[in-house]
């Protein structure tokens, strides 16, 4: 079997490993990129349940290169999955990358050779199973923060006639949810997104609610030819703006906390934020929102007066706005919604609290719960989210020259020098990865900036011919303690979050992503830049 030699292997289709290729490639480097899925997209090409979008507004969820953006127009202030392929296929015609991807190839091990100094990335077609083997300088990751889903042990899951969908793996042609008896099972983005979609054509929907989601109105809205147009005159600078807000975003957090204001003009703000909606009431609030509990629960009580309003079974109040807060907001990721909190008012729906009554098996018909009642269904919908940020790596079967596994090494937690490599890899790197600002960013913002400077590091790295390049330890540790700052300031470890990695049993709790923002990233990013790169061993 003959071995593809390659400068650089990237594993990954989405935002950040297209941007990879494309800039690798444009610098003459041999480049290529492995893909599970059919198609471009990573996260887009597996969200096509019902009602999945994107939660960030279609003019900002793009490349900043205006090649790419000049003619494409989003229908919608909030893109369906749909449109976002779409516009994947329309990079893709630009720039013409699917050229250098394989599509429907899994990566299913690797392992680092010291006297070549290339990584052996072993690879299986999904389709006609034939294996490949690919030799690598420089090994890639672009895995993303949502590759891996993640289904509880439910006790008779397997036992169920029906069908049954995690919502990253839903059936790419559709399932018609019309007169269906449906239960979804998480009310996260995709749990709140079905939910919408399924309550006006299922005949029952039973939403299963572990911790109520404190979701924000959407405001969705169509956007005209005419408005895309005038919009585009703002592009140059909104984009411009991206890198130096804190979520990579056109809107950053106000330059005041709510503690210094009046609790008229606080509530004022809240409501200016609340009428634009989407993330805005969340990451262009008060600066002190995340930090000062006072002014969290402020907000808290503003969101649960105002869903409350919608909300007209009061016998609901407690289960889905309820008087006291499950968590401090915004330590978890809030959903968009757009009638969500109005579906239970129909007569079909109905909620099932897993606090109060909990799971506690499946059966050939549905589920029956710790109350004893069995509740039919033709379609249940895991809606359980992923082993984030990390799983997506840690699936594949990594292992250095000394046959120590990626896995084993971030089994008592994610460690990284710079959010971009882990010692003990080396020549291994990875964009919108663990100790990135990933999660916390916009991802087309986070797979550009955090983009750019690993594009710019591997080019130094080929040019000056240095063969292998390893993190130090002592850099990850200076890099967890400016994360673990950061969280001794703030509210993150008051919820059991997929941010801290605590949905995931046996995971170590921890904040996954780099907390202080993508600004204050760069910064620190630049400046190793700047520096040489002294993170690094470099041989």
């Amino acid at each position: 079997m003959s071995i593809e030699q390659r400068d650089v292997l990237i594993v990954g289709a989405g935002f950040a490993g297209l941007y990879q290729l494309d800039k690798l490639r444009k610098l003459g480097y041999d480049v290529h990129a492995v893909e599970s899925a059919g198609g471009l997209g990573g996260v887009w090409y597996w969200n096509c349940y019902p009602g999945a979008r994107v939660d960030t507004w279609g003019p900002m969820y793009q490349f900043s290169d205006e090649e790419l953006w000049r003619d494409w127009n989003f229908s919608e202030l909030y893109p369906d999955w749909s449109e976002v392929r779409a516009y994947f296929k329309h990079v893709d015609e630009k720039l013409n990358l699917s050229k250098d991807i394989s599509f429907n190839t899994q990566v299913t091990g690797a392992e680092f050779n010291e006297d070549t100094k290339r990584w052996l990335v072993h690879t299986e077609n999904t389709e006609t199973g034939e294996r490949k083997d690919i030799s690598a300088r420089y090994f890639l990751l672009c895995t993303g923060f949502g590759s891996k889903p993640y289904i509880p042990e439910i006790p008779g899951l397997e036992n169920f006639k029906g069908e049954c969908y995690h919502t990253a793996r839903w059936p790419q042609e559709g399932i018609d949810l019309a007169g269906k008896r449906i239960a979804v099972i998480g009310t996260g983005a995709s749990g709140v997104q079905v939910a919408q979609e399924s309550a006006p054509v299922a005949e029952s929907l039973t939403v299963f609610q572990r911790t109520p989601m404190i979701a924000l109105p959407m405001r969705q809205r169509k956007l005209t030819d005419e408005e895309n147009a005038k919009d585009k005159e703002t592009y140059p600078e909104r984009m411009a703006r991206r890198n130096h807000h804190f979520a990579g975003f056109d809107f950053d957090f106000l330059d005041k906390g709510a503690a210094d204001v009046t609790p008229e003009e606080r509530d004022a703000e809240f409501q200016r934020l609340w009428d634009i909606g989407g993330f805005v009431p969340w990451l262009g609030n008060f600066n002190d929102l995340l930090f000062n509990e006072d002014s969290n629960r402020a907000f808290y009580r503003f969101w649960r007066d105002e869903t409350r309003k919608r909300i007209t079974r009061e016998d609901l109040w407690e289960d889905l706005a309820p008087t006291e807060p499950p968590h401090p907001f915004g330590v978890k990721r809030p959903s968009l919604e757009q009638n969500y909190f109005e579906i239970y008012s129909q007569d079909n729906v109905s909620l099932v609290n897993l606090r109060n009554n909990p799971i506690d098996h499946v059966t050939t018909r549905g589920i029956v719960t710790a109350d004893g009642v069995e509740h039919e269904f033709d379609l249940i919908v895991l809606a359980t989210g992923f082993d984030a940020v990390t799983g997506g790596i840690t699936q594949i079967d990594i292992r250095n020259a000394q046959g120590e596994s990626f896995a084993d090494s971030f089994r008592d937690g994610a460690h990284t020098a710079l959010g971009a490599a882990t010692a003990g890899f080396p020549n291994l790197m990875f964009v919108y990865g663990p100790q990135s600002p990933s999660a916390f960013c916009n991802g087309p913002t986070n797979a550009e900036a955090q983009g750019e400077w690993v594009v710019n590091f591997l080019d130094h790295l080929m040019k000056n011919d240095i063969q292998r390049v390893e993190a130090t330890r002592e850099a990850e540790q200076v890099w967890q303690q400016k994360i673990d700052e950061v969280c001794e300031m703030a509210l993150f470890d008051r919820a059991a979050s997929w941010y801290m990695a605590a949905n995931i049993p046996g995971k170590k709790v921890q904040m996954l992503m780099w907390p202080a923002g993508l600004p204050a990233f760069l910064e620190e990013v630049n400046a190793s830049a700047a520096n040489g790169y002294p993170e690094f061993v470099k041989a």
